[in-house]
């Protein structure tokens, strides 16, 4: 029996959406029918519309608008900020959500899901990791089954602009401002989570946690739960701010994710199975290319992955391994443009369909959540820098200590 096409309803026409999903949707008519959208703007809408033959009727500029209007089988939710609401408002139709990151910027957000999650007879989400997907990393998880001494894994992140990625993809955005109530109502819930996670803390570290942990460091956590070596302990973080006289890249709309001056970001700490851990990121503005890495040393060789900006659509994600073959070094380097964001897709389809577990769920990206809070209570508690609210928490809980 050929399974039947999801009828999937778009939360959100922005960057990732235009770049990469609705793509990828319409190219996989065997598994998706691209159903109903809707963004805040409704000329992005009209705009994405016409693209993908959508018919007006079909576009929306509110989620409920669009879940009342029914005719949709699961929610892919794109949109900007925190997806916890968006979630629970799609949880409480009984649908399944395919659910970018981030998504949430506290703990008690995944609660309440984790509480709201339907039991709809296969898994209600799968949480947008899609390097989780990658071959590469699949391939780099099967090589670690057998491995009992991991003593390292480093990640680092080079992250330059946001338009030096997707210039490429000519991403269209709104020619006229959003209401002014629809802005004020998404800057409140931005501020209200705000407070939440990390209190009265200074604007500068709100944007690191939210933009270059939550929603971006959080794929080398993924990777690192992929080899079944989380962290267990954070006992050093730091977070600093360099600039050149030489940049010639401006930050641009990088400010509303990362803040004035986005930052770097280091973290070392031990992993779960026994090793260490360091963890990386920088925004480097004039930096030619996105660049990631993951290197796992292990007592009879290294793992290197290297992976390219996610925007380049089957760019492969390079796999070296390096093993001792008698007196000699075997080194083996492995590409595959099979595109992990389209295996993603198959994953989704098939949970719904078959009820194939995801690789992350709900309570994977709450541990998620939580070691990015740890990050930056570790940097809080060990530089006196006031912090408030979830991350406030974990300072008091852990004065002198490892958190």
């Amino acid at each position: 029996m050929i399974p039947s096409p999801i009828r999937m309803g778009i939360l959100g026409l922005g960057a990732v959406a235009q770049a990469v999903h609705l793509p990828l949707l319409a190219k996989r008519p065997d598994l998706y029918t691209i159903a109903s959208i809707c963004d805040l703007s409704s000329e992005v809408a009209d705009a994405m519309g016409r693209r993908y033959g959508i018919a007006e009727s079909r576009r929306f500029t509110g989620l409920d608008d669009m879940l009342d209007a029914g005719g949709i089988d699961a929610v892919m939710i794109l949109s900007r900020g925190s997806h916890a609401s968006a979630v629970r408002a799609v949880f409480a139709r009984r649908l399944p959500v395919f659910c970018e990151k981030p998504l949430a910027f506290t703990t008690a957000e995944v609660d309440d899901l984790i509480a709201a999650e339907p039991d709809l007879g296969h898994p209600a989400i799968l949480l947008g990791y899609m390097k989780q997907y990658d071959p590469a990393v699949i391939e780099a998880a099967r090589l670690l089954a057998d491995v009992d001494d991991i003593r390292s894994i480093e990640a680092t992140v080079l992250h330059p602009t946001g338009a030096s990625q997707l210039d490429f993809a000519r991403v269209i955005g709104p020619g006229s401002p959003l209401p002014p109530q629809v802005l004020a109502e998404g800057d409140a819930a931005d501020q209200a989570l705000r407070r939440d996670a990390v209190g009265d803390a200074d604007e500068a570290l709100w944007r690191a946690y939210r933009g270059a942990l939550v929603s971006s460091l959080a794929h080398d956590l993924s990777i690192l739960r992929s080899f079944d070596s989380p962290p267990a302990t954070v006992d050093f973080a730091d977070i600093w701010r360099q600039s050149s006289r030489h940049t010639r890249r401006e930050v641009g709309r990088d400010r509303k994710s990362f803040g004035e001056h986005p930052p770097s970001i280091s973290a070392t700490g031990t992993l779960a199975a026994g090793g260490r851990f360091s963890l990386s990121w920088h925004y480097l503005p004039d930096f030619p290319a996105y660049r990631e890495t993951v290197r796992v040393v292990h007592g009879r060789g290294t793992v290197e992955l290297t992976f390219p900006s996610p925007y380049l659509l089957h760019a492969p994600t390079e796999l070296v391994t390096t093993t001792l073959d008698g007196d000699a070094e075997h080194r083996v380097l492995r590409r595959s443009i099979t595109e992990a964001f389209e295996t993603q897709l198959e994953a989704f389809h098939a949970m719904v369909r078959d009820g194939l577990e995801p690789r992350s769920g709900l309570h994977a990206g709450r541990a998620d959540i939580l070691d990015c809070q740890r990050i930056v209570a570790s940097f809080a508690g060990r530089t006196g820098t006031p912090v408030g609210g979830e991350v406030g928490r974990l300072v008091k809980e852990h004065v002198g200590g490892r958190i």
